[in-house]
């Protein structure tokens, strides 16, 4: 079947929640991918920040095809080595001996499981902020503050009360003694990866800390290396109550995680939440493997280098007014509202991109992404945007 096949099939067959897709990949090597009628692209979106090392990573293949020849699955009733592996790597990686982890599949899940925890302090208000994406469930929905994305969907959670982000006065007048949690993306991804001020986070700790209120640090989309720190809040020196990581936790396997650290750990008692799914034995294979690959080779020292260069060489370019973020989690900001057009334009040249935004390109490429393909992209980005400018 070619493009056009699988599009019709796909407007027969699955639901109209997603616009029809103009390609269907079929292969992918690295970053690398190839489409159904073989044209060949560099992906610079990496399933949305999620194939960290790639596709068909040779550690990642390797990993999952032991593991399921192994032992495929079991259910939470029972505990498996790569759960508790994966789990001990997670609170390494925090800096807290305290922190215990909660496996899900998404961040959605991450993030409700986060919801739960926080009323077991008793309390039941939440701050979230504007233009923030936290998931499309009805309770991760409601910390999303994104007025399109929830609209259609009303009534959703009450007692949560969103503030500008970055503005830390506002958050400071909604945390109060009757406020259960405050989460927050350390880079806004889907609003077109908007970073805050530099001591944003820190204020937020402050004041979480006064009020007793737990600090969530969704780091579903600047997690596991992505910014060229593991969690991407340790710039700010804080520590968080609540961590949650999913997308490039799996290495392009459905897994995510809830990490509980210092006095939160214990909120949870048995019974409290589940997911049958969540930490299975393959999907936690591949995030062990790919861990391990991360730290052998070095690659968050590389990440925060390719930022350096991909701002160095895209800066230039005419009708770029801005490049925003960190590590190889990077939001190009257009001079003018064509971000739709520019996409589709790299496209077309073999460049896959997200339109994040009228005025933004997002790029969430894999980390160990070589330094050619990134050279790839910045002639094609130059080449588009000498057309379209």
């Amino acid at each position: 079947m070619k493009n056009k096949e699988f599009a019709d099939s796909w407007s027969q067959y699955l639901m109209s929640n997603y616009a029809i897709p103009s390609i269907t990949l079929v292969k992918g090597e690295g970053s690398i991918v190839f489409d159904a009628d073989g044209k060949k692209y560099i992906d610079m979106l990496g399933g949305i920040a999620t194939n960290i090392l790639g596709h068909s990573h040779p550690a990642v293949v390797s990993a999952v095809s032991r593991q399921i020849k192994t032992l495929s699955h079991v259910s939470n009733f029972y505990s498996h080595p790569n759960a508790i592996e994966l789990a001990k790597i997670l609170v390494r990686l925090t800096g807290d001996k305290q922190s215990r982890v909660f496996f899900a599949q998404s961040g959605a899940e991450a993030n409700e499981a986060a919801i739960k925890l926080s009323r077991k302090t008793g309390r039941t208000r939440i701050v979230a902020t504007s233009g923030s994406f936290h998931g499309r469930t009805m309770g991760s929905l409601s910390l999303t503050g994104q007025i399109s994305k929830r609209t259609a969907f009303f009534p959703l959670l009450k007692n949560v009360k969103h503030v500008p982000f970055g503005d830390i006065k506002r958050a400071k007048r909604a945390i109060n003694s009757k406020t259960a949690m405050v989460i927050v993306e350390p880079i806004m991804g889907e609003a077109g990866v908007i970073v805050p001020p530099a001591n944003y986070l820190k204020d937020l700790r402050e004041a979480c800390t006064k009020h007793g209120a737990l600090l969530v640090i969704d780091a579903v989309q600047t997690g596991m290396g992505r910014t060229g720190q593991w969690f991407g809040y340790e710039y700010s020196g804080i520590q968080p109550d609540v961590i949650t990581v999913a997308k490039g936790l799996g290495a392009g396997l459905p897994l995510a995680a809830m990490i509980a650290v210092g006095k939160s750990s214990q909120l949870f008692e048995p019974g409290d939440h589940g997911s049958t799914f969540g930490g299975n034995p393959v999907t936690t294979a591949a995030s062990i493997a790919a861990i391990k690959w991360i730290e052998k080779n070095k690659t968050l020292a590389k990440c925060k280098a390719d930022y350096k260069y991909l701002t160095s060489n895209l800066g230039s370019i005419p009708g770029i007014t801005e490049i925003r973020g960190a590590g190889l989690l990077i939001g190009i900001a257009l001079e003018r509202s064509n971000s739709s057009q520019v996409a589709s334009a790299l496209q077309a040249k073999g460049v896959l991109v997200n339109a994040a935004n009228p005025n933004t390109i997002r790029i969430a490429p894999a980390l160990n992404i070589s330094r050619r393909e990134l050279d790839q992209f910045i002639k094609s980005f130059k080449e588009v945007m000498s057309d379209v400018y």
